[in-house]
């Protein structure tokens, strides 16, 4: 389990861990606590709580303290439960999991689970201190507020098994959020998930070992569901989460343990099965939820910008556009819609 360095040394992480976790899990109600409960929980005079809850503050997490009354964290927090996301899980996805690996703040799922290399092994922070976004960005991950997820998948064939594997998990993305009640998302190509042309998620495909053989592939999806105003600052597009969407259509708050259990029921099916079925089974389904069907579009490689009309994608995942009358097929590049009179 990783924290930024500013909270302790090294050598006391473990125990500063353990000790944060327990500050964490008693405030995560919003309700206050008083400086006695905190220390009895600490096993520390109350005089010495305040240093532990300033370690609070790297979080960013809103603390409250009231003379007579303790300490509260605003609003309260919902923290990810092992058991919680297990029980609500299909039992097929469930029988899936090697490992179910939660920490509370780490570098990057990604990397977390790129060392692990296993198949089943899940890993969810709370907060990443150097989340992965697609082309080297950074995921901006503040603290128990989004779904950091990764998952470990083997595949043999290498490389080429994998192509349309981003576009199928972005197809369980969406049949999860729809689950919860959630609806009107949309994929764009090749690995975002949007709501009214706004970022909910992103995909990131990370590969380890032989790119003729067997391989394994980190799923990393970071999805926004209670994206803090200041956060979502740092976020250099328009992006929208779960809470707005659930919000507009008139819908109770979704838990963001629901959300992980549903997700975790579509994705780890769906990678045991891709090796046999590949994109092809997932094809339909993808096409339904495309944002830029039949629209005007630019597509940006690292060598060219091509304008032309999207026409979907073909059975192997590539991006199939229309230029100046011809179909081409793309397997890279980032799309944009193009506006009305530019060329």
């Amino acid at each position: 389990m990783e924290w930024p360095d500013q909270l302790f040394d090294c050598s006391e992480k473990r125990k500063a861990v353990m000790e944060l976790n327990a500050i964490l899990n008693l405030l995560a109600d919003g309700e206050f606590h008083s400086g006695a409960e905190l220390g009895e929980v600490l096993g520390v005079s109350r005089t010495a709580v305040w240093k532990h809850l300033q370690k609070l503050e790297p979080l960013g997490l809103p603390l409250t303290s009231v003379k007579g009354k303790g300490y509260c964290i605003e609003g309260g927090l919902e923290l990810l439960e092992a058991n919680r996301i297990t029980d609500a899980m299909n039992s097929a996805a469930r029988g899936l999991i090697g490992e179910l690996d939660i920490q509370s703040v780490t570098d990057s799922t990604n990397e977390q689970a790129l060392a692990k290399g296993r198949s089943g092994y899940i890993c969810l922070a709370e907060q990443q201190t150097a989340g992965k976004g697609r082309r080297g960005r950074q995921w901006v991950s503040p603290f128990g507020k989004n779904i950091y997820l990764s998952a470990t998948w083997g595949f043999e064939g290498g490389v080429a098994a994998l192509e349309g594997l981003s576009l199928a998990v972005g197809v369980a993305i969406v049949t999860a959020l729809e689950r919860c009640g959630l609806g009107g998302v949309q994929l764009k190509w090749p690995n975002d998930v949007l709501w009214q042309q706004r970022k909910l998620a992103g995909i990131l495909l990370e590969m380890s070992g032989d790119v003729d053989g067997y391989c394994q592939v980190v799923v990393g999806i970071g999805l926004n569901v209670s994206m803090p105003a200041q956060a979502g600052g740092a976020i250099d597009q328009a992006w929208v989460d779960v809470e707005s969407i659930a919000r507009e259509q008139g819908h109770a708050p979704v838990s963001r343990n629901q959300l992980v259990s549903m997700m975790l029921s579509e994705l780890l099916p769906m990678l045991q099965n891709f090796q046999q079925q590949g994109f092809a089974a997932y094809r339909e389904r993808w096409e339904s939820l495309d944002a830029y069907r039949d629209r005007p579009v630019v597509l940006s490689t690292a060598s060219n910008r091509v304008s032309g009309l999207a026409l979907g994608v073909s059975e192997t995942g590539a991006l199939r556009v229309s230029v100046e009358g011809r179909e081409q097929l793309f397997n890279g590049g980032e799309v944009s819609l193009r506006r009305e009179g530019s060329s």
